[in-house]
């Protein structure tokens, strides 16, 4: 009897070994479906209104959006972009552990995150033609990617959070390098149609503190690899660190819902 349940037991081990971690999923390629994959009828229309929405989305949410930025301002290129928080695979990624909320949440979930955050605004209804349409639109997106995995480039490029900002310096690289399309104080290019050319990131129409990229270190990656537009890759880890530093520190709206993340205590340094 022994003897069976050692080998029971050694069976279960070795079983156990070959499966995959799932804290480690594996990464496959970034690549974007081509727009004449999208099907006719309702399914391809709730695409489409996805995109809108995403791209215009002060405009076509101004009940949920509560400052000037649109969801592409951080989410280049319609969500296509590598290390700038592509969309690409989401659709299969969750639901997922989200250490801020300290659970496993929802995509609905995090989408309202943004709203609530990014977009200094109010939830959409889960159950919503709105909610859905940018649920088909990240869906499409993610054909070919399996459940499971994730891409390469998903979220920013990883920045080392041991390097010290320099402030001074920072307000340097940001006059010299971001001012031209963010404004000297911050307050972005205004579109005379409504909305902005360039967002603003910082102030009234800025993203809240409650926002991924009011962090320092966060803000930095995506500005290393992104910034200036059509230039990422241009600054140095260090010069990225100092200008997020600047920027991420000046005014922008409070957002009192940030004192209940991290639940489980593992808060980032650098967390508003």
């Amino acid at each position: 009897m022994k003897t069976i349940k050692h080998g029971a037991m050694a069976f279960a081990v070795l079983a156990a070994a070959s499966l995959p971690a799932l804290s480690q999923p594996a990464n496959v390629a970034l690549t974007v479906p081509d727009a004449a994959s999208i099907p006719a009828g309702p399914m391809g229309d709730a695409i489409k209104r996805g995109k809108e929405l995403l791209s215009d989305t002060r405009r076509q949410l101004p009940g949920n959006v509560g400052n000037g930025l649109n969801c592409t301002n951080c989410h280049l290129n319609g969500g296509t972009v590598a290390y700038a928080s592509p969309w690409v695979g989401l659709a299969g990624a969750f639901p997922e552990y989200r250490a801020r909320s300290g659970k496993i949440i929802s995509l609905q979930e995090r989408v309202n995150d943004c709203f609530q955050r990014s977009m200094n605004g109010k939830p959409l209804a889960f159950d919503s033609a709105e909610m859905n349409a940018i649920l088909a639109y990240m869906k499409w997106l993610s054909t070919g990617v399996p459940a499971g995995t994730n891409v390469t480039g998903r979220g920013f490029e990883k920045i080392d959070t041991a390097l010290r900002p320099d402030r001074a310096h920072g307000r340097a690289v940001y006059a010299a390098q971001c001012a031209s399309c963010h404004g000297a104080e911050g307050q972005g290019v205004a579109n005379p149609q409504g909305g902005y050319v360039f967002p603003p990131v910082w102030g009234k129409d800025a993203f809240n503190v409650g926002a991924g990229m009011a962090r320092m270190y966060t803000a930095a990656a995506f500005v290393k690899h992104n910034m200036p537009l059509g230039q990422g890759g241009t600054l140095s880890a260090q010069d990225a660190v100092d200008v997020a530093a600047f920027f991420t520190e000046q005014p922008r709206p409070d957002f009192p819902g940030r004192a209940k993340d991290w639940p489980k205590g593992d808060r980032p340094k650098d967390a508003r």
